[in-house]
């Protein structure tokens, strides 16, 4: 297993290729690379020509750090064709960045609309069909979370879609700030993946469905919003020890292909100090559950 930092914290303080220095600084031997309007940002068109690709993989070689995955996020599932066949035409330039990096795990989120669950459901196949040979001709695992505002969030229901499309390249991502909008039941679901679990984002949050829904209140009543938190380790409400005893119950941390990344959005002002912190509580973590029994 790789332990990764997610840098979005520190895009506004810091130039695209200082990351993997500050990574390295703050202790992480691999990063994800997360969209950033300098290389690929969201929704639109990779920004970076093969110059700046190689820059950015010199600058992690230099620094000793690895690139664990490269997160993009496209309107691929779109029930707009018009966005959806520019999403795939994007999705071609990242998957050949991705390469050229040398990586070999992308990590996304299925996007569409809920409100169009079906239409969206049948882009994203479209956009399979085509994207597909190529994920396998290069060799590339994708891995994909279903996303708060997804039309798909169930974590199940994710799974079925994933097995659906008939390919080991494909897998799945769970966030474990997205729990309650994956439906709660984080230990069934992670034991179901089992190895098409290859990645997880590790992020704390409330469970908004408590005090009987009113937990969170947004105006207009019975609005769609969705509401989490991508806090610290301890801040919320996720169970830590369950979410870690279920990844070693799947031997996550024994394969080479899977990936922990540190993803905490919510302190940008302590953003060196919490990224520390969620390194050592992750180790800590890691090795209670991997302890022999």
């Amino acid at each position: 297993m790789k332990i990764a930092l997610d840098p979005t914290p520190f895009h506004h303080d810091y130039a695209l290729l200082e990351f993997p220095a500050l990574v390295a600084e703050l202790g992480y031997e691999h990063i994800q690379l997360t969209p950033h309007r300098d290389f690929i940002p969201f929704y639109n068109h990779p920004r970076a020509d093969d110059d700046l690709v190689a820059r950015f993989r010199k600058a992690c070689a230099d620094a000793g750090v690895g690139i664990a995955s490269v997160l993009p996020v496209q309107r691929w599932s779109g029930p707009d064709e018009d966005a959806r066949e520019a999403a795939v035409r994007n999705w071609k330039r990242i998957i050949q960045i991705t390469v050229d990096l040398g990586v070999n795990v992308i990590n996304t989120e299925f996007s569409g609309r809920p409100e169009r669950a079906e239409e969206s459901e049948r882009a994203f196949f479209r956009s399979m069909e085509e994207l597909l040979p190529i994920i396998e001709a290069e060799g590339i695992d994708v891995r994909i979370d279903p996303h708060p505002d997804d039309f798909v969030e169930d974590g199940l229901e994710a799974l079925r879609i994933i097995r659906g499309l008939n390919s080991p390249n494909i897998g799945m991502v769970y966030v474990a700030c997205h729990t309650y909008h994956m439906g709660g039941n984080m230990a069934e679901i992670i034991a179901t993946a089992g190895d098409r679990l290859r990645l997880v984002h590790v992020a704390d949050t409330m469970d908004h469905r408590r005090s009987h829904g009113l937990r969170y209140i947004t105006n207009p009543p019975g609005n769609p919003a969705r509401v989490h938190q991508h806090l610290k380790i301890g801040d919320g409400d996720v169970d830590w020890d369950e979410f870690f005893s279920g990844l070693a119950g799947i031997g996550f941390y024994d394969r080479p292909d899977t990936v922990m990344v540190s993803s905490v959005f919510a302190e940008d002002e302590n953003a060196h100090q919490v990224s520390r912190y969620q390194l050592a509580t992750m180790t800590e973590y890691v090795g209670k559950h991997s302890a022999p029994r």
